[in-house]
């Protein structure tokens, strides 16, 4: 700590350079931290899905349905204990900006299925007897100002016309990821009154008895629908969530790419910087050789200047990135779970580190073997 005082001092010689290295330290880690924040969006599906828990859906697509009849023919198969299903609604608020997740659901089944959810009894049984009833989450509850017993108009993309609902019940979850901003109808509804698809399902999911035997009951239900009109597709439902992120591309790869090539540019504007420092500091690194300092301190005095910018920036641009990701999705429903994670935090900060540590060691080994002499005769 003796030495802090001077580190700082010699960042303040030029205000100018410091600053911008500092900003590009800033910059990359909000970068860094949006990216992280997309990537547990996106994959937090996949994180919380049910070891015991299948999604049996087309196998042409996940848009084309599957009969009602089915989900009888699967509770007579072995290791098979419950099964549910819902088909995609697609409606929205008053304006396309305002649309969120909704489908419906199967009443009699869906909580059996799904014992993440939390929902007062009063308010699922008044749900269950009202047709027109719907369940919402919290944060749609909290967007729109809805309240148990608001009447909500949504506008079906799908099945057109508009289409009244009654607040029934507000869901909650232990499981953070399951609390996101959607709505629950009732299957029946939808089903006698929309015009085409009667008697279908978008999707079921079953549970059952132990994950280990997850790929035979998969293999079982995929070939009981073989060579049928309306073949299925079965999967585990952590499997089924990592192929809907991956409709969209390899995000792994891209958050990767992207990272490496803002992390390669971060350490050659640093060791640029530090470098520059060094040569303009020679003579004085010089005197304080004569007078005493030892080549390990020279090493240490450069490579804190590089570290402290480091820390200093990247924890700017990490603090701008949480603070950014406090408002919420931004994308109105496509991201729903739009956080920054302290691990992501932890990770970009120890990166920043590491960079500033990268583009540090150069010059400061550099300066720690810089002869007296040679460092004099340059005065």
């Amino acid at each position: 700590m003796k030495f802090l005082h001077l580190v700082l001092l010699n960042l303040r010689r030029k205000k100018t350079r410091t600053a911008l290295t500092l900003g590009s330290f800033l910059v990359a880690l909000f970068l860094f931290g949006l990216l992280m924040t997309i990537k547990t969006a996106l994959g937090s599906g996949v994180d919380v899905a049910g070891a015991n828990r299948l999604v049996v859906r087309n196998r042409v697509s996940l848009i084309q349905p599957l009969p009602l009849s089915y989900r009888e023919q699967m509770l007579r198969m072995p290791h098979i204990r419950e099964a549910t299903f819902a088909t995609w609604f697609g409606g929205y608020y008053q304006d396309m900006k305002n649309f969120f997740p909704n489908y419906a659901i199967d009443v009699a089944t869906y909580l059996d299925v799904y014992h993440e959810y939390r929902i007062d009894p009063e308010e699922w049984r008044a749900f269950a007897a009202d047709r027109e009833g719907c369940v919402i989450s919290p944060p749609l509850a909290k967007k729109f100002g809805w309240k148990i017993g608001d009447r909500i108009p949504l506008e079906a993309s799908i099945w057109g016309g508009t289409w009244e609902f009654n607040v029934r019940a507000i869901y909650d979850s232990d499981v953070k990821e399951f609390i996101t901003p959607e709505l629950w109808l009732h299957w029946d509804y939808l089903d006698e009154r929309r015009a085409f698809f009667k008697g279908f399902v978008g999707w079921y999911v079953v549970k059952i008895d132990d994950p280990a035997n997850a790929v035979e009951v998969a293999a079982a239900i995929d070939e009981r629908f073989a060579n049928s009109p309306w073949e299925s597709k079965t999967e585990t439902e952590k499997a089924f969530a990592a192929g809907f992120a991956n409709q969209i591309g390899n995000i792994r790869l891209l958050i990767m790419s992207i990272g490496s090539v803002v992390f390669f540019t971060l350490l050659l504007v640093t060791g640029n910087t530090m470098a520059s420092a060094v040569r303009e500091r020679t003579g004085e690194i010089g005197v304080l050789k004569t007078i005493g300092m030892n080549d390990s301190t020279v090493l240490f005095l450069v490579m804190a200047e590089s570290i402290v910018v480091a820390a200093v920036g990247g924890g700017a641009g990490l603090a701008l990135a949480k603070l950014f990701t406090l408002g919420g999705d931004p994308t109105g429903g496509m991201l729903p779970n739009f956080f920054l994670a302290g691990r992501s935090i932890a990770l970009g900060f120890a990166l920043a580190l590491a960079a500033g540590a990268a583009a540090g060691i150069l010059p400061a080994v550099g300066a720690m073997r810089l002869k007296i002499v040679d460092a004099l005769r340059r005065v």
